[in-house]
């Protein structure tokens, strides 16, 4: 039984790479992976793949894949500075639980 890790990202959101080989880059979350403590950025991690021909490739040949990077490697854009930051939770007069940027106290929308 894999343990579910609590990611605090979503798809869509602008993330920026702290770490690695793509260190600096810019992407959207395109899937998280909470069983393995990943996200898919779009941009992020391409990989060449050598792909037999099957009903989807029906050609097969060298295909790219964008593959999972920790979770831990990225940060979230801050609406306001454009940098890498942390994500905190604050409760809304309504009760409503609402993400924060911890940065610049920013709602994340």
């Amino acid at each position: 039984m894999n343990k579910l890790f609590k990611i605090r990202l979503k798809k869509g959101d602008s993330v920026v790479v702290r770490i690695g080989k793509h260190k600096g880059k810019i992407g959207k979350v395109l899937a998280t992976h909470p069983k393995e403590n990943k996200v898919t950025v779009e941009g992020v991690n391409i990989v060449k793949k050598h792909q037999k021909p099957n009903k989807q490739y029906p050609q097969g040949g060298i295909i790219e894949i964008t593959k999972p990077i920790d979770v831990s490697k990225v940060g979230l854009q801050d609406p306001t500075t454009k940098k890498a930051t942390r994500i905190g939770y604050k409760v809304s007069k309504e009760g409503d639980k609402i993400r924060v940027a911890k940065a610049s106290g920013k709602e994340i929308k």
